[in-house]
């Protein structure tokens, strides 16, 4: 195999390898650093950085999937939410369950992740085949069809689970918090905070260290080279594809605990939250939404914290701002 070919593709790397740019990395210390005089107390504003933290790493994990869809299938999914509502539907159940056979916490939290990352990626690869296959490299076709396929999404969880708000409480074992000082750190805020890492470390490995990643990228890069060389592309794909959706399922999962409450609007209206944090870190890149999100959850908690009334629109304001900066995002993935 000619892996100097395969090697060559920088389309949708998670951390782009030219000489790497700090300065995105700056900006969220210099948020967490410069909200320390707003908020007053220590010990208030370590009780916000860490859920804002935690926040921006649950976002990432919703967005994880649909950056690695757009960025290495180039498709437009705006049924993702979809994914996220099944994926907190499939806990409420799971999780119901597991608290009647007598499970701990932690067991059902777990239980309910790997089942709705089954559930999500499984309807993910049917999603792909019926809906999004024919539409491949077409753009407005793929936002008309996908958002159709999130309200019908949304209409079979109504028909299964039911229209009204489901309760998704948090086991005992993650309720409360930690105290350190005078600042309280939650107990599942730490636990959504690490998944969120391992789930940045993993898709990091996978793409820049693997020979999967590789191939991947190459096939993004030039898809008939890499069908030269006896690989089918459309394969791994679809394998991306089922991986994002999964990945959106999970974040199902880490939002409705969140929340502690889920409906089946709950991945519409996370939605926005999702693309925005894609626009700020630049369309296609892993590194980029991680950055991105991290910054959407630390400025979400600061402004609700300070100013309530100016928090519904913070995000935006965001946005706006580091557009007028960088046109492109924070990382924008090259050779697109």
């Amino acid at each position: 195999m000619n892996t100097t070919a395969v090697a060559a593709a920088p389309a949708a790397e998670a951390i782009p390898k030219a000489t790497f740019d700090w300065r995105p990395i700056a900006l969220v210390v210099a948020l967490a650093l410069l909200a320390v005089p707003a908020v007053g107390s220590p010990s208030t504003w370590l009780t916000l950085t860490v859920a804002g933290l935690a926040m921006g790493l649950i976002i990432f994990v919703i967005a994880s999937g649909l950056t690695l869809i757009f960025g290495l299938m180039d498709v437009l999914n705006f049924g993702h939410g979809v994914f996220i509502a099944l994926g907190a539907f499939v806990a409420t159940s799971v999780m119901g369950w597991g608290a009647g056979a007598g499970w701990g916490g932690f067991a059902s939290v777990f239980a309910a992740m790997v089942v709705a990352m089954a559930v999500a990626g499984a309807v993910g690869w049917a999603f792909e085949r019926v809906i999004v296959r024919p539409v491949y490299g077409l753009h407005l076709k793929q936002i008309l069809i996908t958002m159709g396929g999130m309200i019908v999404g949304e209409e079979i969880i109504k028909v299964i689970w039911g229209p009204l708000q489901i309760a998704l409480p948090l086991p005992d074992e993650l309720r409360g918090a930690w105290l350190l000082g005078d600042a309280a750190i939650e107990k599942y805020r730490v636990l959504a905070a690490a998944v969120g890492l391992v789930v940045f470390a993993a898709l990091v490995f996978t793409l820049n260290r693997t020979k999967i990643g590789l191939l991947i990228r190459a096939g993004v890069q030039d898809r008939s080279m890499v069908e030269a060389l006896g690989y089918r592309i459309k394969r791994l794909f679809v394998g991306v594809f089922v991986a994002g959706s999964a990945l959106a399922g999970l974040g199902g999962v880490l939002w409705g605990l969140y929340q502690q409450s889920v409906t089946p609007q709950i991945g519409a209206q996370v939605n926005v939250l999702i693309f925005i944090v894609i626009i700020i870190g630049g369309l296609g890149s892993t590194f980029g939404c991680f950055v991105g999100a991290l910054l959407v959850g630390l400025l979400a908690n600061y402004s609700g914290f300070l100013a309530p009334k100016v928090a519904l629109f913070s995000n935006i304001a965001l946005m706006v701002a580091i557009l007028l900066w960088r046109p492109q995002g924070l990382y924008p993935v090259a050779n697109r």
